[in-house]
């Protein structure tokens, strides 16, 4: 035993690994113990794929068959109808993730024909097509999945941004020509004959003496003497008109074609915008003189000088919304270190660019020396560059939480301003989904999402938040693993998820992990979320372990070495730091607590507080102490609320039999709105095993004694 335990100190603390003693992981497909069921996700209600509609931004596949079953799936045929859609919807999933690529109803057809075998699946899948108003490209959670789904937003807004400048800048030209044509029609040759017959358009004209007219007209006109158009002024609108329709920042019919917005490179992009501000500057002074004249308001002595100098800063940031957003999409592991320069430019400078950056690897090795993990590190660099510069809409995310953030995609997009989305889409290669890989990049505080809104308030606790992370006031979020142990025992811990299951899901890095054979398991070795947090100095009396199965299901114990016990406290004290940002554990506030107390404490010391004298009767007239509440029946179905994750998991299953609170944590909402199958279910699915479905309430509920058995591991 003695040399067991010193094996295992050894790899501890050199990360070598002594022959005979503790076994390598590589080959023996080891996952981290809480993505235990998380294999197969299409067999799984979750966010993705997406539909990527021409109506509204986006929606997910889930949330569309809850709104189709909404409308289809009553009466008595609703529990056969649910069942055969939400069939249809784990075949759509599995399609798409094994690369299928169309329109949401060319997939629904595809993956509806070889379910449809029987009469009563047929209609059901019938009734539920009739009800889909919804249509669009799908878009799964894969590496193309962030520069897609920022692109299509954009798309929509620029679209929107060139219908309206089309509609004003129709009718400047409409005004601008009929101030034109009402000096023509002053004029000898607006009188001529030809041009009042051109006037009456179509037509017989027969009736009409138009050489009579334009002599009576012309004779009229001498006589009454009526003004003409200045030189100055004909030539100004026509320059006007002249600008406003060789315009190229909008679509507008005209032969040259429109600029083009979308680049893969700031370089280029930057060098696009230089040479295009001249022209923008002068459609926006076109604009503004186009106001003018018609409603008549120009004046040269008044207006000509100050038009002349009209651009010379620049333009600010109300004219740069007048034009269309130039977005980038770049990947951080191909950028050279001219467009890092190009986009430190164009994030310094306020200029109308959106940026998406994304990172496909956030575990290589860090370029400077000491052999950290990278942790992102390019993509943790720009964000703080573009925070730090403090008018730079910022947000960092995971793609997997992309849907989830789908407003805040909004308003950067919106934001008049650069804004900077900085994404890790979960595109590793390492074996698991990329959904799966970007969520526990989040989970595991490596790649935390946050928003930096400078539109939101003038100060951070308006502008920077967090909020979109687990259980962010906690170093590492809590999840509850159950498992059974040596005598057949269901046990529960509550587990924490750091970035040491997060590295021990990349094959890449299993030199850093040993497997202890189930006979040399002992007291010594503790959990690594434990250990992460306590202060070792020397050789340790405890060493880090942690829960991993392998393909047959068997919990195995695996040693961690000090170099991933050193970044996990590294990547720790970064989240720290990001929590103090948003306000939380903030060392300023605490220590104006502390003060605040200390000095409150002080108060109640020097000024003695007088104790009333009770009498026996008014003793007996004092309100009767709350006893403590009872404890929860068995058969009643609950949620511990406040343990909720907000996983959207039990909502999506049924949102009006679950719903969430002000706090966004789940509680039952009406008991009687679901079924006790589906109380079973949400169980089931729960991450943190916090909904107990209690006793079915309706005893001739269908399959209710293998429901009974699956609900006991929760009552």
């Amino acid at each position: 035993m003695e040399a067991d335990l010193q094996a295992q100190v050894a790899f501890f603390l050199t990360g070598k690994q002594p022959v005979g003693h503790l076994d390598a992981i590589t080959g023996l497909a080891l996952k981290p113990a809480l993505f235990t069921g998380l294999a197969d996700l299409s067999k799984l209600r979750y966010d993705y794929p997406l539909v990527l509609s021409n109506s509204a931004d986006v929606h997910s596949l889930s949330g569309l068959m809850d709104e189709i079953l909404e409308q289809v799936g009553k009466g008595d045929d609703a529990d056969r109808i649910r069942k055969h859609v939400l069939r249809l919807e784990q075949e759509i999933r599995t399609r798409v993730s094994s690369g299928a690529r169309g329109l949401f109803s060319q997939l629904w057809d595809q993956a509806a024909k070889p379910l449809a075998k029987d009469a009563l699946t047929a209609d059901s899948l019938a009734r539920a097509r009739a009800a889909l108003k919804v249509d669009g490209e799908l878009a799964d959670c894969d590496a193309s999945l962030p520069s897609r789904l920022l692109a299509h937003a954009w798309n929509r807004r620029q679209a929107k941004k060139a219908e309206s400048f089309a509609k004003d800048v129709g009718r400047l030209l409409l005004k601008l020509s009929d101030i034109l044509k009402a000096d023509f029609v002053k004029s000898d040759a607006g009188r001529s004959a030809s041009s009042l017959k051109e006037s009456f358009g179509a037509g017989p004209m027969d009736a009409f003496d138009f050489e009579t007219m334009s002599r009576i007209l012309k004779k009229s006109t001498a006589r009454t003497s009526l003004p003409t158009l200045p030189k100055s002024r004909r030539k100004r609108v026509e320059g006007l008109i002249a600008v406003l329709g060789a315009q190229r920042f909008f679509p507008a019919g005209q032969a040259s074609e429109p600029y083009t917005f979308f680049f893969e490179g700031c370089t280029k992009t930057l060098k696009a915008y230089r040479e295009r501000l001249p022209r923008a500057i002068e459609l926006v002074r076109a604009i503004a003189i186009a106001e003018l004249e018609i409603k008549g308001e120009y004046s040269e002595a008044k207006h000509d000088l100050l038009f002349a100098s009209f651009g010379e800063n620049g333009l600010d940031s109300e004219e740069f919304a007048l034009f269309p957003d130039y977005l980038v999409c770049i990947n951080a592991g191909k950028m050279p270190a001219s467009e890092s320069e190009a986009m430190t430019e164009i994030l310094s400078a306020g200029l109308p660019i959106k940026i998406l950056v994304q990172t496909d690897d956030i575990l290589g090795d860090s370029p400077a020396a000491g052999g950290h993990l990278g942790l992102g590190l390019r993509s943790r660099q720009f964000a703080s560059i573009a925070m730090g510069v403090n008018e730079v809409f910022v947000l960092q995310s995971s793609a997997s939480n992309l849907y989830r953030l789908r407003g805040q995609l909004a308003r950067g997009l919106d934001y008049h301003g650069p804004a900077l989305f900085s994404v890790f889409s979960g595109a590793t290669g390492n074996g698991l989904s990329p959904y799966l890989t970007g969520a526990a990049a989040m989970e595991s505080r490596v790649f935390p999402a946050f928003t930096y809104d400078p539109s939101a308030g003038s100060d951070w606790a308006s502008r920077f938040s967090l909020a979109d992370n687990a259980q962010a006031d906690l170093d590492w979020p809590l999840q509850t693993f159950s498992f059974e142990d040596e005598e057949h025992q269901r046990v529960s811990e509550n587990v924490p998820f750091t970035l040491i299951d997060f590295v021990a899901s990349d094959s890449r890095y299993a030199r850093h992990f040993a497997r202890v054979p189930q006979a040399k398991w002992n007291g010594t070795l503790i959990p690594v979320g434990e250990f992460v947090a306590s202060v070792t100095r020397g050789m340790p009396e405890k060493l880090p372990c942690l829960l991993m199965v392998g393909p047959d299901s068997t919990l195995q114990r695996v040693i961690v070495d000090d170099k991933l016990v050193r970044e996990a406290r590294r990547c720790r004290d970064m989240w720290h730091s990001l929590q103090e940002l948003g306000g939380i554990h903030n060392s300023h506030a605490e220590r104006l607590l502390a003060r605040e107390r200390k000095t409150w404490e002080a108060q109640q010391v020097s000024v003695p507080v007088p104790v009333p004298v009770v009498s026996p009767v008014e003793s007996s007239q004092l309100p009767p102490v709350e006893e403590a509440a009872p404890q929860r029946s068995p058969d009643e179905a609950y949620i511990e609320t406040e343990r909720c994750s907000t996983c959207n998991e039990c909502t999506l299953l049924n949102n009006k039999l679950f719903a969430y609170n002000e706090n966004k944590q789940a509680y039952i909402a009406d008991i009687d709105a679901g079924t006790y199958a589906q109380l079973v279910e949400a169980a089931e699915s729960c991450q943190v095993s916090v909904i107990h479905p209690g006793k079915p309430r309706n005893p001739k509920e269908p399959g209710l004694e293998e429901l009974l058995k699956r609900a006991e591991a929760f009552l």
